[in-house]
């Protein structure tokens, strides 16, 4: 990948999915939904490559963070547009995609890793201490901001009143600052891979061009995303009141939009036979997610 040209596709379809959502204003009906549905996958795709080619240049953990990061303000910024335009209406969106979220990435994406990384290679290593720490930041966000409003009294349930959203903010931000410092500082090395080398272990890295290039592509195609998961998500709306289900659905919808770079990266990592880099991914997604989203709708709110 490194040493190669990048391919047509990868800067092409990100550049045909924001012509597409510069249309979705003016061009109304089924027919924009599907090909806005088909654009936004395909845009996933390039965000993959882009995302893979700026971690090979900057290393671990830093490229998998850049991902995390990048796609959850976006993510914060598609809940937080929502919920401006029907606040009260909107209320638990935010609670349903992060909860949607943290399941999809603890149940779905490191499963999926573990399975398709353990068929293909049979035996694969990671930093339990760093897998470890992850988590117990993760269980601490996951009960502050999705347990606690069930338990309080001062407001009615699941609601937190303002005073204790702001708290939450607060300590959410601190807890995912003081992660992202023991993931790229002070305990760096739990979040090394180890063990047998990867596939792409001896690439060399890209050029420092071809890397701020792909930069630059890979939030061009995730803003891209995003817009098209919003454009949509009317649509969607519409589809979910026909089938009489829970309005839950929607966050589900949204929460899986978003992490489909993510996911598809991890993946590709687990196939590669580089599980550590899968692990950060997936949990440095669900981290982020939750840790800049309630800040988020505090600030909103």
């Amino acid at each position: 990948m490194a040493g190669a040209r990048t391919p047509w596709w990868a800067y092409t379809w990100p550049l045909l999915a924001w012509a597409i959502l510069l249309m979705t204003p003016f061009v109304k009906g089924g027919l924009i939904d599907a090909v806005s549905g088909v654009a936004l996958v395909t845009t996933v795709f390039a965000a993959v490559y882009h995302a893979e080619v700026v971690a090979l240049r900057t290393g671990e953990p830093y490229g998998t963070l850049i991902l995390a990061v990048a796609v959850t303000i976006i993510e914060v910024a598609l809940i937080v547009s929502i919920m401006i335009g029907a606040p009260a209406e909107k209320a638990g969106l935010a609670r349903d995609t992060v909860f949607a979220a943290v399941m999809i990435v603890c149940n779905g994406i490191v499963g999926l890793c573990l399975l398709w990384g353990g068929a293909r290679h049979h035996e694969q290593g990671f930093q339990v201490h760093g897998a470890s720490a992850a988590l117990a930041v993760l269980a601490a966000l996951t009960i502050l901001t999705l347990v606690l409003p069930n338990v309080t009294t001062s407001t009615p349930r699941p609601l937190l009143a303002k005073s204790q959203l702001i708290f939450e903010g607060i300590v959410s931000l601190v807890l995912y600052a003081s992660f992202v410092f023991v993931q790229t500082v002070r305990h760096r090395d739990y979040f090394l891979p180890v063990g047998i080398a990867g596939e792409e272990a001896h690439a060399p890295p890209p050029s420092k061009t071809t890397a701020v290039v792909s930069a630059g592509l890979l939030l061009t195609a995730l803003v891209a995303v995003v817009g098209l998961a919003k454009s949509l998500t009317p649509a969607l709306e519409m589809g979910v009141a026909r089938l009489d289900v829970p309005k839950a659905v929607v966050g589900i919808v949204i929460a899986g939009l978003v992490l489909l770079p993510e996911g598809l990266a991890a993946v590709r990592a687990a196939r590669s036979n580089r599980l550590q880099t899968s692990l950060n991914l997936a949990l440095g997604s669900a981290l982020a997610s939750i840790g800049l989203t309630i800040p988020a709708v505090a600030i909103v709110s």
